[in-house]
């Protein structure tokens, strides 16, 4: 057997936190992707790059590798779905204001193929396709270099109120 390993390094995520006060979804979307925030350890460990945020629009790409595959060879659902979830969640945090956040009530994935090394660096686009004070809807879809879509997701998140909100 050939071993392999992965040096993993990332931000104290309370530092980002930090950083991140104050600003509104949208802001910390477009800090994340220019780099004046450091990425959150699970983009890291996904090998996954905020590269577009817009309202209710965002774009990761991910470079999977061969610690993403599963026994049967092919690159694990759960990476998929992590990256679906990254992108929904994202998309609808670019709709909210400072100190408001967020969290997944559901998310249905569909795995539509296969996804290897082969595949090539994935593109995921997630969009919020209804906004809310209290629930935000969302859809995710993921392809690969070829442009084959790979797998989608709907979702509905949660809105947390700002602390010291009268709704919080």
């Amino acid at each position: 057997m050939t071993e392999r390993s992965r040096t993993v390094t990332w931000v104290d995520p309370a530092e980002a936190r930090t950083a991140a006060a104050g600003l509104s979804g949208l802001e910390l979307m477009r800090a994340l992707r220019d780099g004046t925030i450091p990425p959150p350890p699970m983009a890291v460990l996904s090998s996954s790059t905020l590269v577009e945020a817009e309202p209710g629009r965002v774009v990761f790409t991910c470079a999977p590798g061969e610690e993403h595959y599963n026994p049967l060879g092919t690159v694990h659902g759960g990476l998929l779905c992590t990256l679906l979830d990254t992108v929904v969640g994202c998309a609808a945090h670019t709709t909210l204001d400072a100190g408001v956040g967020y969290t997944s009530i559901e998310i249905k994935v569909n795995y539509l193929r296969a996804v290897t090394l082969a595949s090539g660096t994935l593109t995921a686009t997630g969009s919020v396709t209804k906004p809310g004070r209290r629930v935000i809807f969302a859809e995710g879809e993921i392809r690969d270099a070829s442009g084959a879509i790979v797998a989608t997701a709907s979702s509905s998140l949660l809105v947390l109120a700002a602390p010291g909100s009268p709704t919080a």
